[in-house]
């Protein structure tokens, strides 16, 4: 008997073996995506005295990286369907890593900057096919849930790990290392890469669809830019309003090119699918209340409970925990529990966790201001990221696995741009109206990060009426 089941269970370990090992590929790649959206938040204060940043600069050091992620993320997955997946890893790894050893070595702002937008360019081209490689490796099912599950931990884990990461190498080394750190690590990922990941050779027709990308990118760029204008101009102002009809129009355009395109960007069929335009508009949500709380965290840590670098992202470990812990749970979970229920109750107490946060104060400290908060914001978030992200990516035809997983991670990023230039607007407000003689005092300071976390625990509660939206047969794990 033992023979006869010999060779099924050593075909078995054939097939199990590399697909782990794939899956461990890819999620070293997204765990430098996601670590780049944060890693260079501790070390702000650093690049700003060395290089001599206004505010607009600094934030644009953080916002050239998301936006181009976001804009080009919809490319990226397309390329992924069309060149191959693994060749599009390894070109956005490639790229990625390079952009990185340009940043480091950076003496000037604007070489800082071009090189954070030339970094997410690559990041848009890496982060879709990590996903689609999984979805396209692992059969529809537990064992699919199960790997976006730690494929979702890594992703939240490399965002609250970048500020450790870049507070000791800030404080050890020097705010370069924040960047020329993803060198050595992008060249052992492409080694793996091209020793794990098979090259197929059955692509698809190699037509790009570049003027949606540039309508797309175009558009996202000057709604965040428009939004960031009416902080020190105002809504009705021209620098605010031009920018955003410019959006609108840039975004309708797009919609039209794609429906009209034979091979588009992104078939805009499949937002018929409503696990997908469902799944999509809750990750643009919880993107933009979840990717700007390090931001936020960061800068009071550091310009009012005055921590080091090291300490603010010693600060972040217990965050780290609590959503890699929760993100894994949620796959066991979703084999006894609807699916909705867990992703609903996950953004109840990430939105429960942010209010709470919004009650900082300018004498706050670490076991009274931020270890409760940030425990329960990162653990609703684990467990509302994977049961949406399985909702999405559930009964897509392989081939345009690429395209929905560049949606996915785009109305993530893109939330996560926009949050951070929503919430920053709405905290530069707050902190204008209560200045006096252009000194800002800590309690405007505190003033202006309440209302940033209040806004976000908004957004959260949002993403959390739509999940009742999501159809439960494709959610549903037996």
């Amino acid at each position: 008997m033992s023979q006869s089941l010999e060779p099924a269970h050593l075909e078995e370990r054939k097939r199990t073996r590399p697909a782990w090992a794939v899956l461990a590929v890819v999620c070293g790649g997204q765990f430098l995506v996601v670590l780049d959206v944060s890693v260079v938040n501790v070390a702000l204060p650093s690049m700003r005295t060395d290089l001599g940043l206004g505010e607009t600069e600094l934030q644009w050091v953080v916002s050239a990286y998301t936006l181009t992620f976001a804009g080009f993320l919809l490319l990226g997955g397309r390329l992924a369907d069309l060149f191959g997946r693994e060749r599009t890893f390894l070109t956005g790894l490639g790229l990625f890593t390079a952009a990185s050893l340009v940043g480091g070595l950076a003496q000037e702002p604007w070489m800082l900057v071009t090189a954070r937008a030339v970094q997410g360019l690559g990041s848009a081209v890496l982060a879709p096919t990590t996903l689609s490689i999984i979805t396209t490796t692992f059969p529809e099912g537990p064992e699919r849930t199960q790997a976006i599950g730690i494929w979702t931990a890594v992703g939240a884990g490399g965002g609250a790990t970048g500020g450790l990461i870049g507070g000791v190498l800030t404080s050890v080394l020097s705010w370069h290392w924040v960047l020329l750190v993803n060198v050595p690590i992008g060249a052992l990922l492409l080694v793996s890469a091209a020793l794990c990941l098979p090259l197929r050779r059955d692509e698809l027709a190699r037509r790009l669809d570049l003027s949606g990308a540039v309508l797309v990118t175009a558009g996202v760029a000057a709604l965040a830019y428009g939004i960031a204008q009416s902080t020190p101009h105002g809504w009705a102002s021209w620098q605010a309003l031009l920018p955003v009809a410019g959006s609108l129009a840039a975004l309708a355009l797009f919609v039209l090119v794609e429906s009209r395109t034979a091979e588009p960007l992104i078939p805009l069929r499949l937002f018929r699918i409503r696990s997908v335009s469902v799944a999509n508009t809750v990750l643009l949500t919880a993107g933009a209340a979840t990717l700007p709380v390090w931001y936020f965290l960061t800068l009071y840590m550091q310009n009012l409970l005055h921590y080091s670098p090291v300490q603010t992202g010693l600060c972040f470990l217990p965050q780290t925990v609590s959503v890699v812990l929760s993100s894994t749970l949620s796959p066991r979970l979703m084999k006894h529990v609807d699916a909705r229920l867990i992703g609903a109750a996950g953004g109840l107490l990430a939105a429960g966790g942010m209010v709470w946060q919004s009650t900082l104060t300018v004498h706050g400290t670490f076991l009274g201001t931020i270890l409760g908060p940030g425990i329960l914001t990162m653990t609703g978030a684990g467990l509302l990221m994977t049961p949406i992200t399985a909702a999405a990516t559930s009964r897509v035809p392989a081939p345009e696995q690429g395209a929905v997983s560049g949606v996915l991670n785009t109305s993530s990023q893109l939330g996560g741009a926009l949050g951070l230039t929503v919430l920053t607007a709405a905290a530069s407000g707050r902190i204008s109206s209560h200045a006096q003689s252009g000194v800002i005092a800590p309690e405007e300071l505190t003033a202006g990060y309440s209302l940033a976390f209040l806004t976000g625990s908004a957004f959260l509660l949002a993403g959390v009426l739509l999940t009742a939206l999501l159809p439960k047969p494709v959610l549903r794990e037996e």
